[in-house]
C-alpha cells in the first residue's frame, strides 16, 4: 500500500509569530507576521509589583491572541522592561517592576508551552527598527526608547548586541549629573532623570512650585496643584503653544542630544532612532537634540557625527521586534 504523502511542515520563517511587550503600566500584545505586519493585538494593565500577578497578565494575552488568531504561531517573543542576563533566561533587574534575579523564560515557557524568546524591551524595538523601520540596512545602529525612563539597544552588521553579561544599552542610566536626582536604579544623576517622560514631569512640578506664575496655564490644567503636573500634560500644553512646555521640551531635548554625543563618542553610529512614548512629539523633541548633538560632538567639524531620526514603528515595535526574535531563534534552531 503506498504511503500517504503528508503535507509539508510550514517553515518557522513563513509563520506569525506573537510578541508581548511589557512596560510599567501595561502587557501589549500582537501577532505579527513576518513582514512586521501587525494582524491582531491585545493588552492588560500591568500589576508592576507582583511577579506572579504580571506573568498571569502576559498569559491572559498570549491566550487572547492565540484565540483570536486561530492558526499556527512559531512562538512568542516577550520584550520586558529590565536588565537581562546575556542568554535572556534572568531578569537580572526590573527598576520599573518586581522581577529580582526572576527566570523568567523558564516560568513562561513552563506555563505557555511554547517556543520563546525573552529580553530588553529596548532590545526588541531597536531590533524591529533595524529589520522593517528607520534602521534598516545600518551597519551600526542604536535604538533609544524614551519613556517612564531611558532604554536602549545595539545592532550591528545585523546582530541584535547584548553585550558580555546581557546588559548593553542601559544608557538611561549614565551619570550625567553628578550627586543629580536620585534614579530609581540606586544611583544619582542618571542620564533619564533628566530626557525622559518622568523628567519632564519632574521638571515642570519643580518649575509650577518656585514659579507658579511662569506656569499658570500648565497649572490650570491641573486645577492649580502642581503635584498633579505630569510629562503628558506638559506635551499636550506644547502642543497647543504653550510657550514653557515648549521651554521645557526644548531643555529635555538639548539632555538628549549630550547623551547621544556622549555615545557616539564610543561607538559611532550610522544612525540613533529615537522611540518610545516622548517620541511622538516629533521635532519639538529631536531639534533641540541634534542641535546639542552638533555642539557637543567631539571632534565636530572634522568628523561626521549619527543621523537622529524618530522611530518608524510607534508603540508597536517593542512586541514586532520580540515577535521577529523568537521566529528568527526558531528558524535558526531549524536550520
Amino acid at each position: 500500500m503506498a504511503a500517504i504523502p503528508r503535507s509539508p511542515q510550514p517553515d518557522a520563517a513563513d509563520l506569525p509569530a506573537l510578541g508581548i511587550d511589557i512596560g510599567g503600566t501595561k502587557v501589549a500584545g500582537g501577532v505579527v507576521a513576518p513582514d512586521g505586519t501587525l494582524l491582531a493585538t491585545a493588552r492588560r494593565a500591568t500589576p508592576g509589583f507582583s511577579v506572579s500577578e504580571t506573568e498571569d497578565a502576559i498569559a491572559a494575552v498570549v491566550d487572547d491572541l492565540a484565540r483570536v488568531h486561530g492558526g499556527p504561531l512559531v512562538g512568542v517573543g516577550v520584550g520586558a522592561a529590565g536588565w537581562f542576563d546575556r542568554t535572556g533566561d534572568t531578569v537580572l533587574f526590573s527598576p520599573h517592576l518586581a522581577w529580582r534575579n526572576s527566570t523568567l523564560r523558564k516560568d513562561l515557557a513552563t506555563r505557555l508551552q511554547r517556543p520563546m524568546w525573552v529580553g530588553n524591551d529596548a532590545d526588541a524595538a531597536a531590533w524591529a527598527e533595524y529589520r522593517y523601520g528607520a534602521a534598516t540596512g545600518a551597519d551600526l545602529a542604536l535604538m533609544i526608547t524614551l519613556g517612564t525612563g531611558i532604554g536602549g539597544g545595539i545592532v550591528m552588521d545585523g546582530r541584535l548586541q547584548r553585550g558580555s553579561h546581557g546588559v548593553a544599552g542601559e544608557w538611561g542610566h549614565m551619570r550625567v549629573v553628578p550627586d543629580g536626582r536620585l534614579c530609581a536604579c540606586g544611583n544619582r544623576g542618571c542620564w533619564e532623570q533628566y530626557a525622559s517622560g518622568t523628567a519632564l514631569g519632574q521638571t515642570a512640578r519643580e518649575v509650577a512650585r518656585s514659579s507658579p506664575a511662569a506656569a499658570a496655564l500648565l497649572l490650570e490644567r491641573v486645577g492649580g496643584e502642581a503635584d498633579r503636573l505630569t510629562g503628558e500634560d506638559v506635551a499636550r500644553a506644547a502642543a497647543e503653544g504653550d510657550p514653557l512646555a515648549l521651554e521645557l521640551l526644548a531643555e529635555v531635548g538639548s539632555w538628549l542630544g549630550q547623551g547621544i554625543a556622549d555615545l557616539a563618542a564610543v561607538l559611532d553610529p550610522e544612525v540613533v532612532v529615537i522611540g518610545g512614548g516622548v517620541s511622538v512629539l516629533g521635532e519639538m523633541v529631536l531639534r533641540p537634540a541634534r542641535e546639542r548633538l552638533q555642539r557637543a560632538l567631539p571632534g565636530r567639524g572634522f568628523r561626521p557625527g549619527p543621523r537622529v531620526v524618530a522611530a518608524r514603528l510607534g508603540p508597536q515595535a517593542g512586541l514586532v521586534g520580540a515577535a521577529d526574535l523568537v521566529r528568527r531563534a526558531a528558524s535558526e534552531g531549524a536550520g
